[in-house]
């Protein structure tokens, strides 16, 4: 595990700290590495029932490091960025575990696109957003422009792909960008709050299958994901978590998951 990351798992919750608030959690070359490693190790273990994903200090991650962006100039750093990641760019959406995103602070660039790859977003009212692709001279990086529009719309994707301006914690929330908005000393205990009730009282099963419906859903036809609906249905009543499920209701109690 890298310096750079910090893990701590509580009540079936993973959290994952971006730990370099001395450079603001900009990410270096092995940190996103690992950063990927954490997550994906995270999903293979049953205890974990969802993931936490924030910043330390005061910023969530300010993008990739100056120092690793001065290295790209070289062609030999291009093609390590390029080829030699070892998980596929977009790991986060392949995983069953849901991801909350505590955005603490700022995030910028790189540092965006990994609280977009969460499933829910908690921000700091004092953090700032901005994709600043474009005013680096660079593209819309690691499928943002696949997501942004899925998550704001097109108009409001191009506003901020196109611009990198920045934009506030109040205009996130505006456009749908951020679920909760909150002070910032109250942001990772309120994520983490959410994730433990994910924990106990959500079916990881049904998590994981209803997180691929989500995203395959944007790109299919309503009638086929309609039909895929019907077929997993079938084979969420015939499964163990429906069961411990049903059992808990009749019982009035706490379903237990790993039964």
């Amino acid at each position: 595990m890298s310096s750079a990351l910090r893990v701590e798992t509580r009540d079936g919750v993973r959290t994952i700290w971006f730990d370099r608030p001395d450079h603001r959690n900009a990410m270096t070359w092995e940190m996103f590495r690992d950063y990927y490693a954490a997550l994906k190790a995270a999903d293979d273990d049953p205890a974990i029932r969802a993931i936490v994903v924030t910043g330390a200090g005061d910023w969530f991650c300010a993008g990739a490091d100056p120092a690793a962006l001065q290295a790209l100039l070289d062609p030999g750093h291009r093609d390590r960025l390029l080829h030699e990641l070892g998980f596929a760019p977009h790991l986060p959406l392949t995983l069953g575990t849901p991801i909350v995103a505590a955005v603490n602070g700022g995030a910028a660039g790189l540092g965006l696109v990994h609280a977009l790859y969460a499933d829910v977003r908690f921000l700091a009212a004092e953090a700032r957003l901005s994709t600043a692709f474009s005013r680096l001279g660079l593209i819309a990086e690691y499928g943002s422009a696949w997501l942004l529009p899925r998550l704001i719309g097109v108009g409001n994707a191009m506003d901020l792909l196109v611009s990198g301006r920045k934009i506030d914690a109040a205009e996130a929330q505006r456009m749908g960008l951020a679920q909760r908005v909150l002070p910032r000393a109250e942001v990772l205990p309120a994520a983490q709050a959410y994730a433990a009730d994910l924990a106990v009282h959500c079916a990881p099963s049904s998590m994981a299958i209803i997180r691929r419906q989500v995203w395959a859903g944007l790109d299919s036809t309503a009638q086929d994901a309609t039909a895929d609906a019907v077929r997993l249905m079938g084979e969420s009543l015939s499964g163990p978590d429906f069961r411990a499920a049903a059992a808990a209701l009749v019982q009035g109690s706490t379903p237990r998951w790993d039964a």
